[in-house]
């Protein structure tokens, strides 16, 4: 399995500035991470590079300052904000006669500890299973005896690719569970679709408050707290939505409203193709809900980071609609408070809330109302899901 910082090791952290923007927004996001997965952060190394060293993707006097500060400050293992090649990692960890660990594996380490439900926990294996083959010589290294000569003949090759197809039928094992419950999704979600049922679905960046507006509008008391990552299992509750005030006389309608994982710049392929079941709740929803916490100086990179996710796991041509969330934290004198924006065509853009304290959520409730006015028809007509103009429902520039 991938490694993990136990709870309380002492970590130096290291981000290295390659020209991607953000660099400062980055480094406190890494450390929000680390203190997420349990390590406790003793100092932050950082530097400027044109591109990475192929073999310890620092370069050997930034390796040699990581090595210094690391004994200085007594560090058990040393974090990389990056995605490292399992070379890079081995000769690292050879320098620095320490543990090794990239972002991939710290966000692995996250979804390993709050995976809850049966499919969460096999979701994270898988992720952490393939993100593990490539690295799993380093398992290995005491019974690699190629040498030769006495006392060095042994099974140490032979052990290994017997390793490796044992990982490799787990994986296969694993994959086909997932796809069992992806199947078993699809007949419920089938099943709504024949009885009209609008599926509206929360997307947006970790720690955006999705779970804490899910809680308010549905009452469902999922878990909800002020740390990355705290939803990992997708979870759906029906939704009523009063909709007399429309020209059809209806007394109502009902929603099913899902609350999903969250999302976050960089995320592992490995992590978005383990958790392709659970994304498939966003693919076929719909209208999203991209829940963007208002009061964050770096939410315009946040929405493009949650607008790159979709877009891979093509849910980019949903319908969608911006909730500008946590506007309790932006301050009385912003001028920001609950209210409907829409565009010249008179469609809906954003909605600015408080998940908190409740302000906006009955204009929410109203923005739900009038959308299941507009796509019912399609769908109580049992007709494929209609076409929209991708600039209708899509977020504007999110600039004040």
């Amino acid at each position: 399995m991938v490694e993990r910082p136990a709870a309380g090791e002492n970590a130096v952290l290291v981000q290295l500035d390659l020209g991607e923007g953000d660099f400062a927004e980055r480094l406190d996001e890494f450390r929000l991470l680390a203190e997420s997965a349990g390590a406790h952060p003793v100092a932050t190394l950082s530097g400027r590079r044109e591109r990475p060293d192929p073999a310890t993707f620092a370069g050997s006097g930034k390796v040699a300052e990581i090595a210094a500060t690391a004994t200085s400050a007594a560090a058990d293992l040393v974090l990389f904000n990056h995605e490292l090649s399992p070379a890079q990692q081995r000769n690292l960890e050879k320098a620095l006669g320490r543990r090794v660990i990239d972002r991939s594996a710290l966000i692995l380490d996250i979804f390993a500890q709050r995976a809850r439900s049966h499919e969460g926990k096999l979701q994270v294996e898988l992720a952490q299973l393939e993100y593990q083959r490539t690295r799993l010589v380093r398992g290995w290294t005491h019974l690699e005896r190629q040498k030769g000569g006495i006392g060095l003949r042994g099974p140490g090759e032979k052990q290994l690719e017997t390793d490796r197809r044992l990982l490799g039928q787990r994986i296969a094992l694993l994959k086909t569970r997932l796809k069992q419950l992806e199947r078993q999704r699809a007949v419920r979600r089938k099943g709504r679709s024949r009885s009209g049922v609008l599926t509206v679905s929360l997307v947006g960046y970790t720690n955006a408050g999705k779970s804490t507006l899910f809680n308010a509008l549905t009452k469902a008391g999922a878990y909800a707290a002020d740390q990355l990552f705290a939803t990992l299992d997708t979870t759906s509750r029906k939704l009523y939505v009063p909709t007399c005030e429309l020209a059809d006389g209806r007394s109502g309608c009902q929603i099913v409203l899902s609350d999903t994982v969250g999302f976050i710049r960089d995320l592992p392929h490995a992590l978005v193709a383990a958790f392709h079941a659970t994304l498939e709740e966003t693919i076929r929803a719909d209208l999203l809900l991209h829940v963007v916490d208002a009061a964050s100086p770096d939410r315009e990179q946040q929405i493009r980071a949650v607008g790159r996710v979709l877009e891979e796991i093509g849910a980019a041509t949903v319908p969608q609609i911006l909730v500008w969330n946590k506007i309790d934290l932006i301050g009385a004198g912003s001028g920001v408070g609950p209210g409907v924006e829409r565009d010249a065509c008179a469609n809906i853009v954003r909605v600015r809330v408080s998940a908190r304290n409740g302000a906006g959520l009955d204009l929410l409730r109203a923005v739900l109302a009038e959308m299941s006015h507009k796509l019912a028809a399609p769908l109580e007509d049992d007709a494929t899901q209609p076409q929209f103009d991708s600039h209708d429902y899509r977020s504007p520039d999110v600039a004040q």
